[in-house]
């Protein structure tokens, strides 16, 4: 059995953006009991993390040590077409992912205790961003 879904995210700019439950819902509804979710971003300025999700800290310093590693503006870049931000957020979201896959254990993802699902913005203003979710199984 394949199900697939996209769905939709909106985001204010640059940062995570839980979305953990909306993949969830999907897997809930493939009907799959036993099989594997893959979790797909159409963007290539923004990228998906399975991260801690109890403490919100530890994504805001993941944001300061990629904007150290990839600093807004920097002179190596000469790919400048939309703004200071536009080669950075390439270089970022090529360093995280673009997919992530995940076991279905009776109909949900099986996250660890303390893991969750996010999309990461990597662009400073807000933008719509498409996630296509993939559930095979049985």
């Amino acid at each position: 059995m394949v199900f697939q879904e996209r769905f939709t995210v909106t985001t204010r700019g640059r940062g995570t953006y839980p979305i953990t439950e909306a993949v969830q819902e999907r897997v809930r509804r493939s009907g799959v009991q036993t099989g594997m979710c893959n979790v797909f971003i159409h963007h290539t300025s923004a990228s998906l993390i399975l991260c801690e999700n109890a403490d919100p800290e530890v994504r805001a310093d993941l944001e300061r040590y990629m904007n150290r590693l990839v600093p807004d503006g920097d002179h190596l870049f000469e790919h400048t077409a939309e703004g200071a931000d536009d080669m950075p957020a390439h270089v970022r979201s090529i360093l995280t992912a673009a997919e992530l896959t995940l076991p279905v254990t009776r109909l949900r993802c099986g996250f660890g205790t303390w893991q969750g699902l996010y999309l990461w913005e990597h662009r400073i203003s807000g933008h719509q961003r498409h996630v296509t979710v993939t559930v095979y199984g049985e």
